[in-house]
């Protein structure tokens, strides 16, 4: 980049290194925060407001938890985390605890582990697991995964036997040391035992699956006028779940709106309005903004950003990806080079 004196305008994401780079390398040139990235890290944000709120609401829909107390190993974050990760991990902790409770209040009300795993918007297995537990169950590394067969004498012993319900054989297999789905199980009783399977789900009066915190965060930074019915239904029914909600909603279609129009002469006024709303999530965006303040209103401004360079990394992992990580450098070459 010394080489070019030329570069009047570096484009980049919000990363630091990339800046100081950019500054060492191009000094004269201006610099740019990538549109898309600013708006990610925005959804970042976002996605922790979200998590920390639907957590409340599930934990208040929870009647009769049986979760037991935490000990202070299990509550504390990996030190490895900075504050900010820790947070956002911490929210989708809280979050799936309060799934968990809200799967234990359910079955405590006489619910099918199939009627709670459409309730609550989580897997069958899932369910399953949970409530075999006696405490909240951590989230912990995959263990690794075997292999069916050894198990199939005993299922079908135990189908033949009158156990035809796949959840309870699964359970058993479970008890048995099986690490693996819950779907791999019934994918191969439904091949091997074609009389299929005892619906145990009872025809209830459920509401509408709940979203987690990521898809919530996709429909506030959608354009309202793209939402599908049953979308804008959800949106309004999260909005109305806590004021603090309906208000990051307008912040974030309001900054939506400057960046997609580029109008970032109106980003101090939505900054001021970030800070008075203390919505303390967003405090760290408005503080990473300050940081690169200069970057990100010439991303705000001008026309530039990464769509093409982020296009070609793309294709380039496509590249890679399809070699199944099976052949070296030079194939890689060929094939990109091939591909231009």
């Amino acid at each position: 980049m010394r080489a070019h004196p030329e570069i009047r305008l570096v484009s980049r994401d919000r990363g630091g290194d990339y800046a100081s780079a950019a500054a060492r390398g191009t000094p004269q040139a201006r610099q740019c925060a990538d549109r898309f990235h600013i708006l990610k890290n925005l959804g970042e944000a976002l996605e922790g407001v979200l998590a920390r709120h639907l957590a409340t609401r599930r934990k208040s829909q929870a009647q009769k938890p049986r979760a037991a107390p935490l000990s202070n190993a299990q509550s504390q974050q990996p030190s490895k985390l900075d504050p900010k990760e820790a947070e956002l991990s911490q929210a989708k902790r809280e979050e799936r605890l309060a799934r968990y409770q809200h799967v234990v209040a359910l079955r405590a009300q006489g619910f099918s582990p199939t009627a709670i795993a459409s309730q609550v918007g989580i897997g069958h297995a899932t369910v399953s697991r949970w409530l075999s537990s006696d405490m909240f169950p951590e989230q912990q590394p995959r263990p690794r995964k075997m292999a069916l067969d050894p198990y199939l004498p005993f299922l079908r012993q135990r189908w033949e036997a009158g156990c035809h319900t796949i959840a309870q054989l699964y359970r058993e297999l479970v008890a048995r040391g099986y690490t693996h789905s819950y779907h791999s199980v019934h994918e191969q009783l439904v091949r091997l035992l074609p009389e299929g399977k005892k619906n145990a789900a009872k025809g209830c009066d459920l509401s509408p699956t709940p979203l987690s915190s990521r898809q919530a965060s996709f429909l506030f930074l959608r354009r309202p006028e793209e939402l599908e019915a049953d979308e804008q239904e959800s949106l309004l029914t999260l909005r109305h779940l806590h004021p603090e909600i309906d208000l990051a909603y307008d912040l974030v279609q309001q900054f939506a709106r400057m960046l997609r129009t580029r109008t970032g002469e109106q980003l101090d006024d939505w900054l001021e309005k970030v800070r008075a709303s203390q919505i303390r999530e967003f405090q760290g965006f408005v503080a990473g903004i300050e940081r690169d303040k200069a970057a990100v209103v010439a991303g705000l401004t001008l026309p530039q950003n990464n769509g093409v360079v982020e296009g070609k990394v793309n294709k380039l992992k496509l590249i890679k990806r399809m070699m199944y990580g099976r052949a070296r450098f030079p194939l890689l070459r060929q094939r990109v080079l091939h591909a231009l």
